[in-house]
């Protein structure tokens, strides 16, 4: 008996001895910690020889676990912060057997304002195509912002980004695209972008971007090396179909021809040069290309054929105004839907076709004041789209001219030896000059001096328009009305072939009326009649 006392008594003060002091809650770790504004998780040591509980009244504080028994490793997570300002939780853990609290205090920061981009320098080709020239910035903000790009960097542009900040001040990320135009100098570009705050914070972090953009390949002007230099770069930016083997000399490029000695209008400065490109089948959406002003010994520029030219509003550009001395310009199916007024220091140009685009107006700068050497114009086949009834259409960007309100007396004044204005949406009745004293009528005099000239032009005092005209064409407009005897006695009606360059219109105009002339001759028969030292085509003949 005494000694199954002894061995109880002896493990009851080895159990006693063993427990903790129920008041011992924490080890000596703080009870106090700071966390970055970003937030995260901080693992403390809670020792216990009872039951536990931790609660808190902050949202933002979580304590994993929450409760338990004996020693824990407890940890606090804290959430990402909201506001800009710091702020101080509180995490109280209860001893459940005596009630005794301990508090552990919890400080995190508020964020920065801060602009912050990943990539601060980029550099740039001098040139690349145009679906390929841009670039991204990600760019990581608590608060929303403007780019201010240098105002001679005008070949950056930025596009616009929404910056998403409804959560609170914690940072974001959003990406800035921006979008460069070809160097078409011999020296670096540099522009330095900034990111400006909207409001008026102070900001911890305040990133930019260094673009730089490398030099362009030198064209040495008026050289005939500066010639072969401006064909690669153009037939480079246009992306045509048909190259040309720098390796090769010029006088083996397809579709280039270089002045001569002995060409007419060949000058010693100019033997070498080019004098006609032609450039076919290209894919661009922008203005000509810059390289085409080094051209400046061409009397004659073709370039035809542009990808999916109806869906385009492209403008010219003004590069090519400086070739002074140009006599043919071909700019067709390119997409064009204006010209600049430049264009008019073409004062030597005779030829000018600028078919196929999608003009709604005829250009202003069209007039015989700003080209008074010109004799031919082209300006045929405008239409994007085929309407045969403009009464019953909702688009309204069909191209063709559609846009004009009359007929463009301008063009009829002008006195051209060719003008073409075929398959357009020209409107309205063809103007008369009845009662424009600026346009003469036919006089004896006139008629008496020429042996060719009809008695009848004086009599029905036919007006005087466009006498030297010898090809003229209107045909499948949406033009209506009586035709004026200016056209029907025309000296050249008969080398018109007006039956089907001239008098066939198509559909309806935008007010209904049919596209028709009322009085349109069932032959030529009365033309014929008048002009009796004409020469009467054969049935074979007409045929």
């Amino acid at each position: 008996m005494k000694l199954r006392s002894i061995i109880f008594l002896s493990l009851f003060a080895l159990a006693v001895g063993c427990q903790s002091d129920p008041t011992d809650v924490f080890t000596t770790e703080g009870i106090e910690f700071d966390v970055e504004a970003t937030g995260g998780t901080v693992s403390r040591t809670i020792k216990s020889n009872a039951r536990w509980i931790a609660s808190t009244d902050n949202a933002w504080i979580t304590v994993s676990p929450a409760n338990g028994r004996g020693t824990t490793e407890c940890k606090f997570i804290v959430d990402s912060a909201l506001t800009t300002t710091a702020r101080r939780g509180v995490v109280r853990i209860e001893n459940l057997d005596t009630w005794e609290q301990k508090e552990v205090v919890i400080n995190q920061k508020g964020f920065d304002y801060s602009i912050e981009v990943e990539n601060g320098e980029v550099e740039l080709a001098n040139y690349d195509r145009l679906d390929a020239r841009w670039f991204d910035v990600t760019v990581r903000s608590n608060v929303d912002f403007d780019v201010e790009i240098p105002d001679d960097a005008v070949w950056l542009k930025s596009s616009r980004h929404t910056l998403d900040l409804n959560r609170g001040a914690r940072p974001r990320t959003t990406t800035v695209r921006f979008n460069w135009d070809i160097n078409t100098m011999p020296s670096e570009r540099l522009a330095k972008v900034v990111f400006r705050p909207k409001s008026d914070v102070t900001l911890a972090r305040q990133d930019g971007v260094k673009v730089s953009q490398q030099a362009a390949e030198p064209i040495i002007p008026d050289t005939r090396a500066g010639d072969s230099v401006a064909l690669l770069s153009i037939s480079r930016t246009l992306q045509t179909m048909a190259t040309w083997d720098a390796s090769q000399p010029m006088t083996m490029w397809n579709d280039v021809v270089l002045w001569e000695e002995g060409m007419d209008g060949c000058t010693a400065e100019n033997v070498g040069r080019v004098r006609k490109a032609n450039f076919y089948f290209f894919n661009i959406k922008e203005p000509l290309p810059y390289a085409i002003k080094y051209l400046t010994a061409a009397d004659e520029i073709y370039i035809f054929g542009n990808t999916n030219t109806f869906l385009l509003n492209l403008e010219l550009g003004d590069d090519i105004a400086e070739l002074t001395q140009l006599k043919r310009l071909t700019i067709g199916s390119y997409g064009l839907i204006s010209l600049p007024q430049s264009l008019s220091a073409l004062k030597n140009l005779e030829y000018l076709d600028l078919g196929s685009n999608n003009f709604q107006k005829v250009p202003e700068v069209l007039t015989k004041q700003n080209f008074p050497a010109l004799r031919t114009l082209i300006l045929n086949a405008n239409q994007r789209h085929f309407v045969t009834d403009l009464s019953n259409v909702v688009k309204e960007d069909l191209g063709g001219f559609i846009d004009e309100e009359s007929f463009p007396e301008h063009l009829l004044k002008w006195d051209l030896d060719t003008l073409i204005l075929s398959v357009n949406y020209l409107q309205g009745q063809l103007p008369t000059f009845e009662d424009d004293d600026t346009v003469p009528c036919y006089t004896q005099e006139e008629i008496n001096a020429v042996d060719s000239l009809p008695q009848i032009l004086v009599d029905r005092k036919v007006k005087k328009v466009m006498p030297s005209c010898k090809r003229f064409s209107i045909n499948h407009n949406r033009l209506y009305g009586k035709l004026p005897d200016w056209l029907l006695y025309h000296p050249a009606l008969d080398l018109w072939m007006p039956q089907v360059l001239v008098f066939p219109q198509e559909g309806r105009a935008k007010n209904g009326t049919l596209a028709v002339f009322d009085n349109e001759p069932a032959s030529m028969d009365y033309y014929y009649d008048a002009y009796t030292t004409k020469k009467r085509p054969t049935a074979e003949e007409d045929e």
